[in-house]
C-alpha cells in the first residue's frame, strides 16, 4: 500500500500538487458524515457470539482501519483458520449515502502523507474496525489448510468478536501469535512454489536525509511478520474463490502472465542491476529467489511490478475458470472491505454460499457493475503511485544534474529508448534512436524539475538528442 515512505517530509510540496492533479478527496460531504453517524449506532442482530475466541490483529503499528482478525487451531494434520473480516455490509446499506460515495471512490487512496479513505473515519477507524476496544460485528470465514497447503472454505457466519490484541509488524513476537501461525505460512508458501506462483511484494522505498542536506532513496525490506500475515489473506481469498466458482457466482481478481516482450525487458533490467538470471530459469523461479533486503533485487521487484500487465476484476462466467497468473490460482478479493468496495460484495456472496443460501440479487447485480468501477479506481491509484515515485526520484536526483550514469537499455522504439540506471533504482526515457535492448550506455542527467516530476537524460556523447 505504501511505495514511498517520507519521514523527513521532503515530498510535502510536491504531494500537494499530486493531490490536486488527481482530485484526491480531502474529506466527506456533510450528508455522508451524517449517514456514518447513523450507521455506527446500528445494533448487530444477526450475529452469533464468538467473543470467547482469542482473536488478534496484525498490522502496521499506526493502522486503525483493521479489516481482519484471526484465530488458529489444529484439527488432526490440518490447520483451521478462523479469519474474521469487518462486516462493512452491516453498516452500509445499498443506495444510502455511504454506499453511493463508496461507489464513487472505489478504494482507499494512499500517499506518503496520509490516505483518502473509502469510508468516513467514524466507520473505518472505529465502529467497523476490528480494534481491541470492544465487541465488533464480523464475518468469520473458517478455512481449512491441509499439510500440502490446499485450502477449503469450511463455513462462514456473521458473529460478534472481540480482538484480544492489536499486534504490530515491527514489534510482534512469536509468543504473541497463535500456535500454527508460522506453520500456516509455511504451508501456503510451499504450495505457491509448487504452483509456480510469481507473486511478489516489493519493499517500500524510504526517503532519507543525507549529511549534506540532500536526499537519498533506500529500500525498507518487508518484515517476516508481514509475509506470514499475508498468507492468511491469500488462503482465505483462494478458499472463498473456489467456493464461489463451485456455486457459479462471484467476482474474481484476474491477471494474465507477462508477455514475452515484458520478460525480455525484465531480463535487461536484471542485467543492468547486476543480477544473475540464468537463461533457462523462468521468471517466477527467478523472482521467488530474490530478497528485498538488498537494493538490486528490491529494484528488480519494483520493475517486475511495473512490467505486470495489470490485474482486473471479472464476474463469474459459465465454463470459464478465472485465473490470476501471479498467484497461479483462482483468487478473489474478500479480506479488505474497509479499503476496497468490491470486497464488501464478495464477503456477502461467500456468506450466502457457505450457508446454502442464494446470493442476494443486489450482490449478484453488483458483480456485473463492479469491474469498470474498480478498474477506474485501480487506475487512479496506480497513477498516483507512479506520480509519487516520480516525485521522489526527482527530489533525490535534483542535486545531481550534470552527472554521468551507467545504464542498460531495457526497451527501444522509434522515439528512443527506456533505460535502467545501474546504480540507482530509476528507470527513465532516453531520447536516442538506434539503441537495442540490452545495450550498455552512459547518460548524463540533463535536467530535473521536482515540481513537474520530470527527469531528463541525454546521451553522454550528445548524439541524437530530441525532446
Amino acid at each position: 500500500m505504501r511505495t514511498i515512505i517520507d519521514p523527513p517530509g521532503a515530498l510535502e510540496p510536491g504531494l500537494a500538487a499530486v493531490r490536486a492533479e488527481f482530485s484526491v478527496p480531502a474529506s466527506f460531504s456533510p450528508e455522508v458524515i451524517a449517514a456514518a453517524a447513523q450507521a455506527v449506532i446500528r445494533t448487530p442482530s444477526e450475529h452469533v457470539d464468538r467473543t470467547d475466541r482469542h482473536f488478534v490483529t496484525l498490522d502496521p503499528a499506526t493502522s486503525t482501519d483493521l479489516d481482519q482478525a484471526f484465530a488458529i487451531h489444529r484439527s488432526g494434520n490440518d490447520l483451521v483458520l478462523h479469519y474474521a473480516i469487518a462486516d462493512v455490509a452491516w453498516f452500509v446499506r445499498d443506495g444510502d449515502p455511504l454506499d453511493r460515495e463508496a461507489w464513487r471512490r472505489g478504494e482507499t487512496l494512499y500517499l506518503p502523507d496520509g490516505r483518502a479513505g473509502l469510508y468516513p473515519p467514524a466507520l473505518r477507524e472505529d465502529a467497523a474496525s476490528l480494534l481491541p476496544t470492544g465487541p465488533r460485528p464480523a464475518v468469520i470465514f473458517t478455512v481449512r489448510v491441509a499439510p500440502d497447503g490446499g485450502v477449503r472454505l469450511d463455513g462462514a457466519e456473521r458473529a460478534l468478536i472481540r480482538s484480544r490484541a492489536k499486534l504490530a509488524y515491527d514489534r510482534v513476537t512469536e509468543a504473541d501469535l497463535p500456535p500454527g501461525f508460522a506453520d500456516l505460512h509455511a504451508r501456503i508458501a510451499a504450495a505457491e512454489e509448487r504452483r509456480g506462483a510469481s507473486r511478489i511484494d516489493p519493499p517500500a522505498q524510504e526517503v532519507s536525509r543525507a549529511d549534506n542536506d540532500t536526499y537519498a532513496l533506500s529500500f525498507t525490506p518487508r518484515l517476516k511478520s508481514e509475509a506470514q500475515n499475508a498468507a492468511l489473506s491469500l488462503a482465505t481469498n483462494m478458499a472463498v474463490a473456489d467456493a464461489l466458482v463451485a456455486a457459479g457466482t462471484g467476482l474474481f481478481r484476474v491477471m494474465p502472465a507477462p508477455d514475452d516482450r515484458a520478460v525480455a525487458r525484465l531480463r535487461h533490467t536484471a542485467a543492468a542491476l547486476g543480477l544473475a538470471w540464468p537463461a533457462e530459469q523462468s521468471l517466477d523461479l527467478f523472482a521467488r529467489s530474490l530478497s528485498g533486503a538488498e537494493p538490486a533485487p528490491a529494484a528488480f521487484m519494483l520493475g517486475l511490478r511495473r512490467a505486470s500487465p495489470g490485474a482486473g476484476y471479472a464476474p463469474f462466467q459459465p465454463g470459464e475458470r478465472p485465473w490470476h497468473a501471479a498467484v497461479a490460482a483462482t483468487y478473489a478479493h474478500a479480506t479488505a472491505p474497509l479499503r476496497r468496495l468490491a470486497d464488501r460484495y464478495v464477503v456477502q456472496a461467500a456468506l450466502a454460499v457457505a450457508n446454502g443460501r442464494p446470493v442476494p440479487e443486489p450482490v449478484a447485480q453488483a458483480f456485473e457493475r463492479l469491474p469498470p468501477v474498480m478498474a477506474r479506481a485501480d487506475a487512479v491509484a496506480g497513477r498516483i503511485n507512479r506520480a509519487v515515485i516520480d516525485l521522489a526520484e526527482a527530489v533525490v536526483l535534483a542535486p545531481r544534474v550534470g552527472e554521468r550514469f551507467g545504464a542498460v537499455v531495457i526497451d527501444a522504439d522509434d522515439d528512443g529508448a527506456r533505460i535502467q540506471l545501474c546504480d540507482i533504482a530509476v528507470a527513465a526515457r532516453l531520447p536516442q534512436r538506434g539503441l537495442r535492448p540490452g545495450q550498455a550506455v552512459e547518460v548524463i542527467l540533463a535536467a530535473v524539475d521536482p515540481i513537474k516530476r520530470r527527469i531528463s537524460f541525454a546521451p553522454s556523447d550528445g548524439s541524437d538528442q530530441r525532446q
